[in-house]
């Protein structure tokens, strides 16, 4: 699976976990995680994984799309397997196979 925004990829692997529908990609999977996402306030508790941590992507050109992905540092017992793992807004950003 690959994310793209705008020609510029997000992430790329062949090691998603799916996840009610979205793909969750290996943070190593993240080209230039440091550089490419900044810290949202956006705040969300799942029922059953728990608290969800939002991301604001920052394309090169300085585009930057608020709350594009997000992740569960410390999920619950059930979600445990995507442990830091980073899904994607299917509406901010192109996930193709």
């Amino acid at each position: 699976m690959k994310v793209t925004v705008d020609g510029t990829t997000i992430a790329e692997s062949n090691d998603t976990i799916v996840v009610e529908g979205n793909n969750y990609f290996p943070p190593s999977s993240i080209v230039d995680k440091d550089k490419i996402f900044t810290s949202s306030d956006t705040q969300y508790f799942c029922g059953w994984k728990g608290d969800c941590t939002f991301y604001n992507i920052v394309l090169p050109d300085g585009k930057e799309i608020k709350d594009g992905a997000w992740t569960y540092l410390t999920p619950m017992d059930a979600a445990k397997n995507i442990t830091g793992y980073i899904a994607f807004y299917k509406n901010k950003v192109t996930i193709a196979p």
